[in-house]
């Protein structure tokens, strides 16, 4: 009697067990897979470039940048503050603060509201503060891993102050740039170009252009260079219409 009593309980314990195991093994394959979280983290960098000469010449150039960007399906965002000052001599050539911001919001894939703020201050071209605002619609022409073309266009306004004369007018925004990373992610290129009328004045324009190159040193360092021009159809009083600056230094990301 008791060797079937034994038997009864042993096949039982087997069986409870073995329920127990199916258990959790179902259990284990009705429980949801967790899914790592997508991160869209900010991309930084800051530049700096200094040219001095002494003997037959004295000059200084220093400029530096800052810039932080960051991109989700939804949404981009870009902002930025760069300046340059220099010396001839005991001559002040170069006195310049500018600062950007600008966010997207991608409604498909390629097409995307904007709102951009701009700020300058000059003090060689006599440009106490430019202040311009604009919201407006894009679109990107081309949208590949290492190539990018946008093009862009709103209303805006422009707050300034040239000289002791302050005015303020609206003006349609159009502006375009462009971008492409070689194989590697090593070296870029990149354009914009944005122009400025005023609605109500079409000879009072602004005309803001940049072409850039960049190569990298190493992970984090690049050597970059910059053409940037401005031309503004109404400068300040005594001041010449164009200014083109080239720099070039170094760029750390982070």
């Amino acid at each position: 009697m008791k060797k079937p009593i034994a038997t009864i309980a042993a096949t039982i314990g087997v069986l409870a067990a073995f329920a127990e195991t199916s258990t959790n093994t179902s259990a284990i394959k009705d429980a949801p897979i967790a899914t790592p979280e997508i991160k869209y983290p900010w991309e930084s960098s800051a530049a700096a470039g200094l040219t001095l000469t002494r003997g037959n010449s004295q000059t200084l150039l220093f400029t530096a940048g800052l810039q932080t960007q960051r991109k989700t399906p939804t949404d981009e965002y870009s902002f930025g503050v760069d300046g340059a000052y220099g010396k001839n001599a005991s001559v002040k050539n170069a006195d310049l603060l500018h600062a950007f911001g600008q966010w997207n919001h991608l409604f498909s894939e390629r097409a995307f509201s904007y709102v951009r703020l701009d700020g300058l201050r000059d003090g060689i071209a006599d440009i106490n503060y430019r202040v311009s605002l604009s919201p407006g619609a894009g679109y990107y022409f081309i949208k590949e891993t290492n190539t990018t073309l946008a093009g862009e266009v709103g209303p805006g306004v422009v707050f300034q102050e040239l000289g002791n004369q302050e005015t303020t007018f609206a003006t349609l925004r159009l502006a375009e740039r462009f971008e492409h990373k070689f194989n590697g992610g090593g070296a870029r290129i990149w354009q914009s170009l944005e122009f400025l009328p005023q609605l109500d004045r079409l000879d009072n324009y602004i005309v803001n252009a940049e072409v850039g190159i960049e190569s990298a040193l190493s992970k984090n360092l690049s050597l970059q260079v910059v053409l940037d021009d401005t031309f503004d159809s109404r400068p300040a009083a005594g001041h010449l219409k164009n200014d083109v600056k080239l720099v070039s230094g170094i760029k750390y990301k982070f």
